[in-house]
């Protein structure tokens, strides 16, 4: 299991690194401007009403405390390094504030820095820990697997609904991903190794 967590963390961070380095040379690629007038031009006004609420689902002032609320439900031996999992949904922020300095790209309809995305970031490293934890805790393989379908799910719908709400061009989001999921990625890493 650490072998895998091991991968992860190194494939997502490799992603990062890759797409930090290609936006802070290149600005904004034309596909990925087609793709955000696409995708902003396609929604309707009550379908940006519903992903503001999605928003939400990366809004790190949510998940900071949603983290300790999984803590309390899971078995005691996954509580036990409870301060891992907190130091991820701490440090995900941080590391995403410092690349935003580092890559200086701006935000489509903003003069704040848009790369990579801090909701997208938060997600991926909540959502990524619950599937971590849940599939810990669950028995049934059939649960393990919706829990995953279900992190995915979220994290694709708060990158989704950062380009919907115009606040970052798609590689900002796929940024956020891939370093949520690192940061994450690290953590099952280390806690599988040291288990």
């Amino acid at each position: 299991m650490a072998r895998r967590w091991q991968v992860i963390f190194f494939a997502s961070a490799g992603l990062f690194l890759t797409l930090a380095l290609a936006v802070s040379w290149g600005g904004v690629f034309p596909p990925e401007r087609d793709l955000y007038e696409w995708i902003t031009g396609a929604v309707s006004p009550g379908v940006v009403a519903i992903f503001r609420w999605i928003n939400l689902l990366g809004n790190k002032w949510i998940l900071v405390p949603a983290i300790l609320l999984l803590l309390a439900a899971l078995p005691r031996i996954l509580r036990r390094r409870w301060w891992l999992w907190l130091a991820v949904m701490l440090g995900a922020p941080m590391l995403e504030a410092l690349a935003k300095e580092m890559v200086g790209r701006p935000r489509p309809e903003a003069p704040s820095m848009g790369f990579p995305s801090g909701h997208v970031t938060a997600a991926a490293a909540f959502f990524v820990m619950a599937g971590y934890l849940g599939e810990k805790s669950l028995g049934s393989r059939a649960a393990r697997t919706i829990v995953w379908i279900l992190a995915a799910l979220f994290i694709v719908l708060v990158a989704i609904a950062r380009i919907v709400l115009r606040t970052h061009w798609p590689l900002d989001a796929l940024g956020g991903a891939a370093l949520g999921l690192a940061c994450a990625a690290a953590a099952a890493w280390w806690n599988e190794r040291n288990s």
